[in-house]
């Protein structure tokens, strides 16, 4: 991608960067065709599937894997920025790729519900992913000291947070909704969320993940956080309008005045 060749002076990495945002692009397109195939849309014609627990876990092992490999290999990997960028990494990950798929109530004997394709596209994001932020942090920009007093980084900074406590507390709400007791009888009932940000949307959880990846891209101000953040909108905005349809046609009673992924406005 001749477009982005002078983005960091390094051929690969702007070549590749810029072939993932037209992935993602590609990915907006078909996600409103075809949610992505795992959850409530699982399907069986995708092939091979695996439960919610394993799939999620393997699906974002390499966003782990990759950054760390790439960030032990770049020369300033021991300065303060980058440090930072580090524990924020590990961090979100820590919750993401290990304690969330872990902490999903599955029913016991619970039919297989993540497919392996979904696996396999996932491994390919999540591993540019990981290898354009550590690559940047520690190779291809030099952040001083002073970046940490740029209004950018501290707005940035700030939303990024605000929107993982946020994208917390989602979680709970909707990892209560299925008891204990129900799990051990192996059985599966859904429920209508309520409380937190639920009163105003039905996709809380998409929302301040996308909130969290825009306040990242702006703390970090690369085009690394660019693509995880619009790689993020193809697949969640379009699975968040599935996910508002879902809802209505199972509960007749679910709240018309809620919003599908923006309080009052969408």
């Amino acid at each position: 991608m001749t477009w982005l060749g002078s983005y960091t002076g390094d051929a690969t990495y702007d070549s590749l960067l810029g072939w993932a945002l037209v992935f993602a692009a590609a990915v907006f397109v078909i996600s409103w065709v075809l949610p992505s195939p795992y959850g409530r849309f699982s399907s069986s014609k995708y092939g091979v599937s695996v439960g919610p627990r394993l799939g999620w876990f393997l699906m974002e092992l390499p966003s782990t894997l990759s950054f760390l490999y790439f960030y032990l290999q770049g020369p300033r990997r021991a300065e303060a920025v980058p440090l930072l960028f580090l524990a924020m990494w590990l961090i979100h990950y820590g919750n993401r790729g290990f304690y969330f798929p872990f902490s999903i109530r599955a029913a016991k004997g619970q039919k297989a519900s993540f497919s392996f394709m979904v696996i396999a596209v996932g491994w390919i994001v999540t591993s540019l992913h990981g290898y354009f932020h550590a690559t940047y942090f520690t190779r291809l920009h030099v952040y001083t000291l002073d970046w940490l007093r740029d209004p950018r980084f501290i707005v940035g900074f700030a939303i990024y947070y605000v929107s993982y406590v946020l994208n917390l507390h989602s979680d709970a709400i909707i990892r209560d909704l299925r008891p204990r007791a129900e799990i051990e009888a192996g059985t599966k009932t859904y429920r209508i969320p309520e409380g937190g940000l639920f009163r105003w949307v039905t996709n809380p959880s998409y929302l301040t993940e996308l909130t969290a990846w825009a306040g990242f891209a702006l703390c970090t101000w690369s085009l690394a956080g660019v693509f995880i953040l619009l790689i993020s909108i193809a697949n969640l905005v379009p699975r968040a309008f599935a996910t508002q349809r879902w809802y209505r046609e199972r509960f007749p009673n679910y709240p018309r005045e809620r919003k599908v992924l923006i309080p009052y406005l969408l």
